[in-house]
């Protein structure tokens, strides 16, 4: 579940098959990676017997430039623990025992996650991601509970390969589909050899993938992605999206995350469910048991608190869900993807989806992309959750009909210059997060913002060459 997960003396049980798989042939590389700020997993390959005789006693270096870049992998200003003054030293990237896989579509490879660690203090590096998400999880424990959670994702497979796509400046893509899919088992069964490599690779590298179906546009497809607790959830999560690309790759094909690859097409979400549980995790909290007061649809006092702060911090904590300019091209009236902060009981055009009944209820929160960063989107809405309990904040009521008709209701950004904004403005997320965790995103956001804004588009030149 956690790095911590192993309290016995010697080693890890997991580094112990390791190295028996290292000895006898099995495994005889190494990946050791950690997740970037976007999402995306960095690291570095190790020969098998090196990691052994070295990687395992002090862990493998990384500039500290992996946590303070964009998407380009330039290297921006404005980060206080990365730039050209501190001259971007080394971190050490900690191996998570509990987080080791065998691949099976890579040949004799195991990768294995790893939390960022300064060298000289020994501590966690604040603002990477997963340390942010256990930050959270270490809140909720405190306060007595823990948190589980399961993504759905959505994504495109695509006939165009990237190079040939870069080669050509980046045309919209040809999917492998030309009609919508959602639920048509021909249209699946064509893209099955790819389906049923994700589900058994994806299994077999302890992601357990529960279903995959076509979804709603041509070529759009969606898996599931087993509940469990919120952290190893979220590991789950950032292994299938870099583990996906690299399946269809290998095998011709290609797949994005991009949240909304044109203007036409259906967008990608990374539907977040999530419920509350006691410390040991044993208990479900959302649903009242017997003899407490019970809310809408059977809802504790604790799960109403739980989704109001998830409600109540929507906005203001919008750049760790939807964190590229991108992301907010998604959210279109009657376009599957939530615009309004409202819920609603089983209701598919509500920003939060409560699904489930008695101890399986749970709710949906509909505004994550597909290029979310598990991490960070899991943390926000944890630390919402909490939050919302810490100050007793009331659920409002049920919207009831269409969800983006919902008047009198606060709106997801409509932009990330909207949610940069809104995370300035905001004491709350302060509170969360801390100013340090605060602080370095908003400078990731205030730096896409300000490259999207010195490019001039395809869409200008079109709208304004001759007319303008």
């Amino acid at each position: 579940m956690s790095s911590d997960s192993h309290d016995g003396a010697g080693p890890h049980p997991r580094l112990q098959e390791l190295q028996a798989m290292v000895r006898d042939g099995r495994i005889d590389t190494l990946v050791v990676a950690i997740t970037d700020m976007q999402g995306r997993l960095m690291g570095k390959r190790v020969h098998g017997q090196a990691f052994l005789d070295g990687v395992i006693s002090h862990g493998a270096h990384f500039c500290t430039y992996l946590l303070g870049t964009d998407m380009e992998m330039n290297t921006p200003e404005g980060y206080r623990l990365m730039n050209w003054e501190t001259g971007y030293g080394d971190w050490i990237a900690e191996p998570i025992w509990d987080q080791l896989r065998v691949l099976p579509w890579l040949p004799g490879t195991a990768m294995v996650l790893a939390d960022a660690i300064d060298e000289e203090t020994g501590r966690e590096i604040p603002v990477a991601p997963r340390t942010i998400l256990k930050q959270q999880v270490a809140k909720a424990a405190a306060a007595g509970f823990a948190v589980k959670a399961g993504s759905e994702f959505e994504f495109y497979v695509l006939k165009d390969s990237w190079e040939s796509l870069a080669e050509r400046d980046w045309p919209i893509p040809k999917t492998f589909g030309y009609y919508n899919e959602d639920y048509h088992l021909l249209q699946a069964t064509k893209a099955e050899p790819l389906h049923h490599l994700l589900r058994t690779q994806m299994s077999a590298a302890n992601v357990p993938i529960e279903f995959s179906k076509g979804e709603a546009a041509n070529g759009q497809h969606e898996v599931n992605i087993r509940y469990d607790h919120v952290l190893e959830s979220a590991d789950r999560s950032v292994v299938f999206k870099h583990g996906a690309k690299e399946i269809a790759y290998l095998n011709g094909w290609g797949i994005t995350f991009m949240a909304k690859p044109d203007h036409r097409w259906t967008g990608s979400s990374g539907h977040l469910h999530m419920s509350v549980w006691d410390a040991a995790g044993e208990t479900p909290l959302m649903h009242a048991r017997d003899g407490e007061p019970a809310g809408p649809y059977g809802l504790s006092t604790i799960g109403q608190q739980f989704m109001a702060g998830m409600m109540a911090m929507s906005r203001e904590l919008a750049v760790f869900v939807a964190p590229f300019i991108n992301s907010y091209k998604r959210y279109a009236s009657l376009s599957w993807a939530p615009v309004n902060v409202v819920w609603g009981r089983d209701n598919r055009t509500t920003g939060f989806r409560l699904v489930g009944r008695g101890p399986a209820l749970h709710v949906e929160n509909r505004f994550p992309g597909g290029d979310m960063n598990a991490y960070l989107t899991y943390a926000a809405m944890v630390g919402a959750g909490l939050y919302g309990i810490e100050h007793g904040l009331r659920l409002e009521d049920e919207f009831k009909g269409n969800g983006y008709l919902a008047t009198g209701h606060p709106r997801m950004p409509r932009a990330l210059y909207e949610a940069i904004r809104e995370l300035e403005q905001s004491t709350a997320a302060r509170e969360i997060f801390g100013d340090a965790v605060v602080e370095h995103y908003l400078n990731a956001a205030r730096v896409e913002q300000e490259t999207y804004d010195s490019i001039v588009h395809p869409w200008e030149r079109e709208r304004y060459l001759e007319r303008g």
